[in-house]
């Protein structure tokens, strides 16, 4: 498969002029061809000019219009088929069955999105009729829709390198609100990005969108993020990856002239609470689908649970002991990048080195071996460094002498994705204060299941208090997410026939 190394410029395939750079193969650590060159101001800004002429059209398109580029988005991606998973797999070491997997799900959101637009009810149209006579004020007729906010920047995640990536489902959201995107790839995976690029801008010739409706642009820069979000014309940003990146791009959003929003999804240490009668109940069966759950994808899920809370007993001990060896037992891939291997080392050196903090997990001769570790709840009530993410495939167990204790756990906990709890019907008289408690914490909160599967639905809400994310009200997963980029207009006293012309897009 041809694989062009250029800036993707609305409809032209445009080379790049600043720093080279490569992808390298997690697995051998060897530099992967073609190089790829970094997009400069200049053609940041032509990019970003060319979205907000693409923006007065597309703004106007219909439902049906954006509904049919949409899937025939995703009819282009399948039709690559298997070279398409070959290239992403030497780009990031994921196994082939857990791409085509991705595949099918990029696949089925930009679906998802095309029939939430055939449905017709998206824009929430809100419609006060008039009431001309009220006393003593007569009321005008009011209708309040949802209307497209502007050019979109996105930013590609390394872990998902088709959900979370250029057809993913930040692009999906936008392009179905009615938004133009400017798509900045990740680096790890750049060819990957450049052919799912390329699938859309064809989608976007074959149903007659107008030119710079979608644009992708390579580089690995700071700067370059930054011109992209400082840029006036840009409107909204989309960011999934890590706490300090996803800051940074907040900072800047909000420091603008014009402060835009930026829907930074930050990561998590996805608690889990094991109550005793779920381990009772579950055995060691329960500890190993736990080692699965903190191995699945070596780790790298904005999901993976990083921290189990369970009360002090011998059984628990017992139940932790049985997960370590699991995660002993546990063959993972290469880590996504070199530079996320050695964060993931430093990261379980740090938190070995905190106060209290035990390892249980025996023999770790690499960096990216999966790990346990376990603490006392006493000291983690006195220090909140020990909530801090390590990216990779471990775990931290926090031991507590009683149920207050969970819930001043809970309490001093920062924002998360997802919370979890595991128990039986002996344990539903502590469940009750968990949730109440959980539910000023997380997005989304579970009962005997994991949080390492995010089903792609309308009630779906992947999201969280912060620092998870840097707004606790939307979603970057389901249907609600097209209301990131949207905002409500209210149309009062308009005529019916001009009525009909105002809102012919639905």
């Amino acid at each position: 498969m041809e694989i062009s190394a250029a800036q993707l410029i609305g409809f032209r395939t445009v080379p790049g002029n600043g720093p080279t750079f490569h992808a390298f193969n997690p697995a051998s650590d060897q530099p992967l061809t073609p190089s790829f060159q970094e997009a400069t101001r200049e053609q940041i800004h032509e990019t970003v000019v060319l979205a907000q002429k693409a923006f007065t059209q597309y703004r106007k398109t219909t439902s049906l219009q954006r509904s049919l580029f949409l899937e025939a988005i995703a009819t282009n991606i399948e039709a690559m088929g298997d070279e398409l998973l070959q290239i992403i797999h030497l780009e990031t070491a994921l196994p082939l069955s857990r791409l085509g997997g991705e595949r099918v799900r990029t696949t089925s959101q930009l679906k998802l999105f095309a029939q939430l637009l055939r449905d017709g009810h998206w824009n929430k149209n809100i419609v006060d009729k008039a009431l001309p006579e009220r006393k003593p004020t007569p009321r005008p007729e009011i209708v309040q829709r949802q209307i497209p906010i502007g050019v979109v920047a996105i930013f590609g995640a390394s872990n998902f390198p088709l959900a979370f990536s250029v057809g993913g489902g930040d692009t999906a959201s936008a392009l179905a609100a009615g938004c133009p995107v400017v798509f900045k790839a990740h680096p790890a995976h750049p060819a990957s990005c450049q052919l799912v690029g390329t699938a859309i801008v064809k989608a976007a010739r074959e149903t007659n969108m107008p030119d710079g409706v979608f644009s992708l642009l390579h580089g690995f820069s700071h700067e370059m993020g930054e011109a992209l979000v400082t840029h006036p014309l840009v409107k909204a940003v989309a960011f999934t990856g890590s706490f300090r990146g996803g800051k940074a791009l907040y900072d800047l959003g909000v420091r603008r002239k014009e402060p835009i929003p930026v829907y930074a999804e930050m990561g998590s240490v996805n608690p889990i609470f094991f109550l005793p009668g779920a381990i009772k109940k579950g055995g060691e069966n329960l500890a190993v689908q736990f080692a699965q759950s903190v191995t699945l994808g070596s780790g790298q899920f904005c999901t993976n649970p990083g921290i189990c809370i369970l009360l002090n007993s011998e059984e628990s001990r017992a139940f932790l002991q049985k997960t370590a060896d699991g995660l002993a037992g546990s063959n993972v891939h290469p880590l996504l990048t070199k530079e996320i291997a050695m964060a993931y080392a430093k990261g379980l050196d740090n938190q070995s080195k905190l106060p209290g903090v035990k390892v249980l997990t025996q023999g770790r001769k690499k960096n990216i071996d999966p790990s346990i570790q376990f603490v006392e709840a006493k000291r983690v009530l006195q220090q909140p460094d020990y909530f801090e993410e390590i990216f990779g495939p471990s775990t931290l167990a926090i031991l507590a002498e009683g149920i207050e204790e969970l819930y001043q756990i809970i309490d001093i906990m920062p924002g998360q994705l997802t919370g979890t709890i595991h128990a039986d019907e002996t344990d539903h008289s502590e469940v009750i204060g968990l949730i109440d408690h959980l539910t000023q914490k997380v997005g989304r909160l579970l009962m005997n299941g994991f949080p390492t599967g995010v089903e792609v639905s309308p009630a779906m809400v992947h999201g969280g208090p912060y620092p998870a994310t840097t707004d606790s009200r939307v979603t970057s997963v389901g249907t609600t997410a097209i209301y990131r980029f949207t905002r409500p207009i209210c149309y009062q006293n308009i005529p019916s026939s001009l009525g009909e012309i105002i809102i012919k897009n639905d």
